[in-house]
């Protein structure tokens, strides 16, 4: 079978309000996934089935993270040099609210892999218990972004300074 290609300026582009809605990750084990996700993250519990699945959210959604063993009970990490999810990233609505991630990460002693500051966001990154990554970041305004001479979006990738994002924490 061939693949139909369009031209790319025939492509419609999709609708600028579309979110990622929700994430299903595959665990091995619901309550050492909740121990993470629930305990150290904060996301509340929405609703769970036995131990095959549990729904999980911020602010009383319906679910941003599922996790589940459907596929995935008792599985071991996806070894390297596989396909996959890279990371789920977690957006705070401020500097604030990320810092409080990075105070409740070390209080919980769970350890970070890297944390940067993008021009356009500042992000934490580290592994749940089944070795998924996890992005918890936040962005600044847009008319904050750095930008090239010809207006174009010009990210970059800097250590970012806990030091200083801890200090802003509540």
């Amino acid at each position: 079978m061939s693949a139909v290609h369009a031209e790319p300026a025939t492509r419609a582009a999709i609708h600028p309000e579309t979110r990622i809605g929700h994430v299903h990750l595959k665990v091995a084990n619901i309550d050492r996934a909740l121990a993470f996700w629930r305990d150290v993250v904060g996301l509340e519990e929405q609703q769970r089935y036995g131990d095959q699945a549990v729904f999980l959210s911020a602010g009383g959604y319906h679910h941003h993270i599922a996790l589940n063993t459907w596929e995935s009970k008792d599985g071991a990490w996806p070894p390297p040099g596989t396909t996959g999810l890279f990371h789920v990233a977690l957006l705070y609505p401020s500097r604030t609210a990320l810092a409080n991630a990075l105070k409740r990460l070390l209080e919980a002693g769970w350890p970070l892999e890297g944390a940067s500051d993008h021009g356009v966001s500042e992000a934490l990154y580290l592994r749940d218990p089944d070795g998924n990554g996890v992005e918890l970041y936040r962005d600044r305004e847009q008319a904050d972004w750095p930008r090239d001479a010809n207006g174009k979006l010009a990210m970059v990738t800097r250590r970012l300074d806990l030091n200083a994002l801890l200090a802003e924490a509540a």
